[in-house]
């Protein structure tokens, strides 16, 4: 394989055309249509079909096309991160954070790499795994500060563990259940959670399946921002599984409550993941160090609002 045959290939998946992929790669509608007969000819497998509506991918073009957007995407990041050292454009950092993350560190780190890194260009996603997942798989992203890989994940991705933590079930204050003491007597009513796609079944295993809690799925909704969440537990009356820290940190502490179930929850942990083939550019490196070391700052310090926060975690760096 060739890098201009996975560049055409690439070009086409995100413009759905042979036309409109020649015209972004400033080559021929022949030279495209070559690159992607030769690919098919070398591997020996159909990989695209014509329709009315434009290109398609078969099974194996969408396999092939999975590693060609990482080769493709590593390429232009060293070339960005190169044309730098050389004084021309910009480097740009894409990050998915999880949004305790954000409320208890974001504003810190950010300034500190902003001081030591100003010419980055930074892009930061709010980064539940279900939304940061697909991004790090394309190459989209460059790294995740999320929860921490379950098994089916880590064949995909790799993670810097920095943190542990419990998660809570929890309710608007006011609700008719928060003083429930048992996930049984939650079960029939709805609730809002996120989890990676790859990660449903360990998600419901910690909060139901091991406690013999068997939920109507269609009782539940997955809402891929904390804000959308927040306003169906808010004004939906809808029942939440957050991450302990989460709770802890303003404005959440205030308008929220921990239900006081006997069943306990898997420990999770907080880490920065990657996919296992990526290199982190030095901006990368610099932002992780940053992070670092404003986790460390606050877990040194007296302040009530940082003692009530590491009450619920445990530093694992």
């Amino acid at each position: 394989m060739k890098l201009h045959q996975l560049q055409a290939l690439v070009v086409i998946a995100e413009t759905g055309s042979i036309r409109a992929a020649a015209r972004i790669l400033g080559i021929s509608q022949a030279a495209v249509t070559k690159a992607l007969r030769e690919l098919e000819t070398e591997q020996q497998l159909p990989l695209a079909l014509r329709n009315a509506s434009g290109i398609s991918f078969t099974e194996y073009g969408k396999a092939l096309l999975t590693h060609a957007r990482l080769i493709v995407g590593q390429l232009n990041r060293a070339q960005t991160e190169l044309a730098q050292f050389r004084g021309q454009g910009k480097v740009q950092l894409s990050i998915g954070i999880t949004p305790w993350v954000i409320l208890a560190f974001l504003p810190e780190v950010v300034t500190r790499f902003r001081q030591q890194m100003p010419d980055v260009q930074l892009e930061i996603f709010e980064g539940l795994m279900g939304v940061s997942q697909s991004r790090l798989r394309h190459g989209d992203m460059d790294f995740a500060i999320s929860q921490h890989l379950n098994d089916v994940m880590a064949q995909e991705f790799s993670s810097q563990v920095l943190l542990s933590y419990r998660s809570w079930v929890a309710v608007r204050s006011g609700h008719p259940l928060q003083s429930c003491s048992s996930i049984h007597g939650l079960l029939e009513h709805d609730w809002v959670v996120n989890y990676a796609t790859d990660g449903r079944e360990a998600f419901m295993d910690n909060l139901f399946w091991q406690h013999g809690a068997y939920i109507d799925e269609n009782r539940i909704i997955r809402a891929h921002s904390l804000g959308l969440l927040q306003t169906l537990v808010e004004q939906a009356g809808m029942i939440g599984f957050y991450p302990g820290p989460l709770l802890v940190t303003l404005p959440l502490r205030e308008r929220m409550v921990v239900l006081p179930l006997k069943e306990q929850f898997q420990l999770a942990r907080l880490g920065i993941i990657t996919r296992r083939d990526n290199t982190l550019s030095s901006a990368a490196q610099c932002f992780i160090d940053c992070l670092i070391y404003v986790i460390r700052r606050h877990f040194r310090s007296a302040s009530s609002d940082d003692r009530l926060l590491f009450d619920s975690l445990e530093l694992l760096i």
